[in-house]
């Protein structure tokens, strides 16, 4: 009896022994792949400002795609019932690991926010606030590549055609993507990484807005990553050459081939349809914005700003967000709406405009007369920047952590902004990142764009990231644009995405500079985001077709047994 409980007691050492030598390999295995996956992600995420190395975007999401094609699933061998292995080799973690790599470097500058001691917060509850923010948005955006990935995942677990990989991660990417730009957080599409700098493919925006470009760039990739995972294996190495990767690049050609004709239609620009604007970036830091000694000088550097364009003959004036922080009474009666009583030059102020018991962060015409014209008011508020998610639950937690009164209130979805000069695009700062917002407007009758922001307060790269999602609303409604922003980068971008002069950062400028009046709608305008309903309806159809054909091929099978 001894002898055999003995053995068994060996039996179950060797078992135990054998289970922890599979879980070592399985862990090392899983932190490779999650290693993979966050390095892929922060190539993406080195694609836009600071670095702006665009060109990565094109292979950066084919490890991703290789390791969720690839993550076969791993079966728990000799009674070993750790579950953390199959917890850290789902395809969620995965996904969320390239996400966190993304998002996280893209939206660094997030944390910019810090330090709010300006704000009367306290030097550690500002870092708190700040960190919460980046974490936040990351994880946000880290999800959703993480809800694709599990997709695929799921729907190509029984298709073994590599095309229709291709095809149903294309849709799902644009359909996530999609969904995303219908709530509140909305920045770091996959398409802006081709902003500034590749204005060829950035003008397939114009034929189904920035999904187009999104589109290419996953089609691209999946195809590299097809290319390595059908890769010829042979004796002597293996050949990566294959006809995946010769679609792959043909594609790319093809697809730049489209961006560059559009690129190079000529720009009919009539004399008629001249107008000149000038641009008054304040700078004014958010430290003293609020206080005494920053309205002061908001005061006199767009009063002075706006005497100086007038002399250099302009038709209009275009001031940043928030220039005057004061609501539309105290506006009318400023220094500056006096000074435009006097020399009958229109102006757009940035201000607050009444609603209710609450307030909006407002764009108004103000014409010679000293008489407000027309107003605009933000449709996308910044969560707990400008308002409160879910006030009625939150609200009392919420509004301990946001620096901001949490009673402002966004605009109506539906505004058309009119000014003397025929109707304008109006977006104010973080309108830039949704696409339909203009596409709206444009398909309303607007002519031109005026980009009105703050961005002080961070670093360089977002303001930059901010003009590179004008640059992209520019493109895709064939329309001028006009930017002033707080502390910069002011500018002046013409409908293919050129931009005609920029400002310094934390300098303060003015600058006219001619636009022109467009009435043209493009593709994109007229249709909307065509692509994505498109592709899913594709995907969905190829995904039936075959779980149909396997149906009947398992019934066909029992019927012959």
């Amino acid at each position: 009896m001894r002898q055999k409980q003995s053995k068994q007691a060996h039996g179950d050492k060797q078992t135990r022994g054998r289970g922890e030598t599979f879980a070592l390999r399985v862990s090392k295995s899983l932190v490779l792949r999650f290693a993979i996956a966050l390095f892929s992600g922060i190539l993406m995420g080195l694609t836009v400002a600071p670095v702006n190395a665009w060109f990565l975007a094109w292979f950066a999401l084919a490890p991703l795609w290789v390791l969720v094609i690839k993550n076969e699933k791993l079966k728990i061998k000799n009674g070993w019932q750790n579950p953390l292995p199959l917890i850290f080799n789902s395809q969620f973690l995965i996904g969320l690991a390239w996400g966190i790599g993304y998002h996280g470097l893209a939206l660094f500058w997030i944390t910019g926010i810090h330090p709010m001691t300006w704000m009367g917060v306290p030097w550690l509850a500002s870092l708190a606030i700040a960190a919460f923010c980046w974490v936040f948005i990351t994880l946000w955006g880290a999800a959703s590549v993480a809800v694709w990935a599990t997709g695929m995942r799921i729907i190509c677990d029984s298709i073994p055609q590599p095309y229709t990989h291709v095809l149903i991660g294309t849709a799902l990417w644009c359909g996530i993507e999609t969904i995303l730009s219908w709530g509140a957080l909305f920045w770091t599409s996959i398409s802006y990484t081709q902003s500034p700098y590749n204005l060829v493919i950035l003008h397939l925006g114009q034929l189904s807005g920035p999904y187009a470009v999104t589109a290419a760039i996953v089609a691209v990739n999946g195809l590299i990553a097809e290319a390595f995972i059908n890769r010829n294996i042979r004796e002597s190495g293996w050949r990566f050459v294959n006809r995946y990767l010769i679609t792959a690049t043909s594609l790319l050609i093809t697809l730049h081939l489209i961006g560059f004709l559009l690129y190079t239609r000529p720009l009919v620009q009539p004399s008629a349809a001249a107008l000149k604007v000038g641009i008054i970036q304040g700078n004014i830091p958010n430290q003293i914005k609020l206080y005494p000694e920053g309205l002061r000088r908001a005061l006199q550097g767009y009063t002075t700003g706006y005497l100086s364009l007038v002399d250099q003959k302009v038709d209009a004036v275009l001031t940043p967000e928030g220039a005057l922080p004061f609501f539309e009474q105290n506006i009318m009666d400023s220094s500056l709406v006096a000074e435009v009583r006097s020399q009958k030059v229109v102006t757009w102020i940035g201000g607050f405009g009444h609603k209710g018991k609450s307030y909006t962060n407002s764009l108004l015409t103000v014409t010679g007369d000293g008489k407000i014209f027309s107003r605009y008011d933000k449709v996308k508020l910044v969560p707990i920047g400008e308002y409160v998610p879910f006030e009625e639950i939150l609200g009392g937690i919420i509004s301990r952590l946001s620096p901001l009164d949490e009673h402002q209130v966004p605009g109506l979805p539906n505004q058309i902004f009119n000014t003397p000069f025929g109707r304008a695009i109006a977006g104010i700062c973080y309108e830039s990142a949704f696409p339909e917002v203009f596409r709206y407007q444009a398909q309303a009758g607007g002519q031109f764009i005026l980009s009105s922001s703050n961005d002080a307060h961070y670093s360089a790269s977002m303001p930059a990231q901010h003009h590179a999602q004008d640059i992209m609303r520019a493109i895709e409604t064939d329309r001028w644009a006009v930017r002033a922003t707080n502390t910069g980068y002011s500018a002046f971008v013409d409908p293919h995405g050129r931009t005609k002069w920029i400002s310094g950062h934390n300098n303060y400028e003015t600058h006219a500079e001619t636009i022109y009046r467009r009435q043209t709608q493009t593709l994109y305008v007229r249709w909307g985001d065509w692509l994505t309903p498109l592709l899913l309806v594709s995907a969905g159809g190829i995904w039936l077709i075959n779980f149909l054909t396997v149906q009947l091929s398992r019934k066909q099978e029992l019927n012959q047994q």
